[in-house]
């Protein structure tokens, strides 16, 4: 699907050919002499048209429009939440007619945030999945007008918005493909078609090389599956080389049985999302080729199967990291925590100025804060700023919890440096706590995205969350004023 921006005048966009024109109105409305506004206030003299938001009018090839059909959609104010309501409304009023062009446009000019949701509201709302379905038919809509008043305003965030989607739409690719079909050498595969990309470079690591490095923490995940692992080392050099990169780092367990702490038969099937995190850097990368800011950034990603067998690691068996903590495993179903904590350790190689792992940690945090908000956790106040201004500027939202030491209580074990679980009780926060341990040479952040990755039941599939978040956050916070 391809978006176009274009200059909106009342007069030329009854003049749209498409199969279906969709025009958000606001409260108060003004109508002009040209055909749209004529066809406005009759609808709203009329009552056809509600002044709720979230309300629409659809019409049928109505007089003086070259359009197939004209979709009025109530807005009020014109608040994202409105626009995305009203949106919503008018795709699901379209979709049986499976329309291949659309146009949106706003009789009343529209912000950069606003123009974003709309963007990433219709890819979401038009996406399918197909990749193993016999019946490949995806979306039907192929290209989408945008009109605005003033292009040159909101073109810098039409851009992002519509590099967010690649972004979002390649994490959801990888998230939703079964686990036999999204492997850890599959992602390998992924990130290595990313380096077709300026500027883009991708490194592919197997069990060897691992190995070598000492990553036994991660090797231990992955010992019970007859899949080998990958760890994946991704980087986008869009700043000089003087500059240090930010590391975003993903979970990227492709499928968690919970090992020998075997998970309850009910809904495991889901946990083909276990490697959402990894998918959302992959697609923060695709975003950045997209985009080409300047940054530095570098994706990390330790990819595994996590599965029962005569070789899996057992509870109570103890690891040494690649860091030289030795980890008592207490519970083998914790083994993000595993796979992350060596590539935190590798990731200091880098110099970086920060480094923000991402991860479907926790169900504890799914209890916490549900699937608004994903959890993030970091004790450096600036880093902690800029990714809770970075959720607000993406509608990608987030939620700091606490890192007090406190809570690292339960992490202490007769028999190792630090055990893999600290009980029930704040159990997203102890998790976050473990992995601090191994991120102390630099600026840390830990975002859980269990209960944002996917959605669950009916709309069942992968969100793409947090690549707007990391986008934003990337753009906005990390590229220094000289390079902007």
């Amino acid at each position: 699907m391809d978006f176009v921006l274009k200059t909106f005048s009342p007069g030329s966009v009854s003049q749209e050919k498409c199969d279906a024109l969709l025009v958000f109105v606001n409260a108060p409305f003004s109508p002009g002499k040209d055909a749209l506004s004529v066809l406005i206030a009759k609808a709203l003299k009329a009552g056809d048209l509600s002044t709720d938001a979230g309300k629409i009018l659809d019409v049928y090839r109505p007089m003086g429009f070259t359009a197939t059909r004209v979709v009025m959609v109530q807005v009020g104010t014109g608040a994202v939440a409105d626009v995305r309501k009203g949106l919503t409304a008018a795709y699901a009023a379209v979709k049986s007619a499976k329309p291949q062009a659309m146009a949106l446009c706003f009789v009343q000019p529209a912000s950069g945030t606003v123009l974003r949701a709309v963007v990433a509201t219709l890819a979401d709302l038009s996406y399918a999945y197909t990749t193993t379905k016999t019946d490949k038919i995806g979306r039907s809509v192929e290209i989408v007008t945008v009109a605005v008043s003033d292009v040159q305003a909101v073109r810098p965030l039409f851009a992002r918005a519509v590099a967010a989607v690649k972004g979002v739409e390649l994490a959801k690719e990888w998230g939703n493909r079964p686990a036999n079909h999204a492997t850890p050498k599959h992602l390998g595969e992924v990130a290595k078609s990313l380096a077709k990309f300026p500027k883009v470079k991708a490194d592919v690591m197997g069990p060897k090389e691992v190995a070598k490095l000492g990553m036994g923490s991660f090797m231990a995940v992955a010992q019970g599956s007859s899949e080998p692992l990958r760890f994946i080392v991704l980087r986008y050099n869009g700043a000089g080389r003087t500059e240090s990169p930010v590391v975003l780092v993903g979970k990227g367990i492709t499928f968690d049985s919970g090992g020998i702490s075997i998970k309850p038969s009910a809904e495991m099937d889901e946990m083909k999302f276990d490697m959402c995190g990894a998918a959302s850097v992959l697609g923060t990368f695709r975003a950045l080729a997209e985009l080409q800011p300047k940054v530095n950034v570098v994706g990390l990603i330790a990819a595994c199967e996590n599965l029962p067998s005569s070789r899996a690691v057992k509870p109570g068996d103890v690891v040494t990291s690649m860091s030289g903590q030795t980890i008592e495993i207490l519970n083998t179903d914790a083994e993000g925590r595993l796979v992350l904590c060596d590539a935190l350790t590798y990731a200091e190689r880098f110099n970086p100025r920060a480094v923000v792992d991402i991860a479907t940690l926790t169900g504890a945090c799914v209890v916490a804060l549900g699937a608004v908000r994903s959890g993030f956790f970091t004790s450096n106040d600036a880093l902690a700023n800029a990714l809770r201004s970075a959720g607000e500027s993406s509608q990608d939202l987030v939620w700091q919890m606490p890192l007090d030491d406190e809570y690292a209580e339960g992490l202490k074990t007769n028999f190792a440096d630090v055990a893999n679980v600290a009980g029930r009780m704040g159990g997203a926060i102890t998790a976050a706590k473990f992995l601090q341990r191994f991120a102390k040479k630099y600026p840390w952040a830990h975002i859980d995205i269990a209960g944002t990755a996917w959605k669950s039941g009916i709309a069942k599939g992968a969100t793409g969350r947090p690549v707007g978040l990391l986008l934003d956050y990337l753009i906005d916070h990390c590229v220094t004023p000289s390079d902007a």
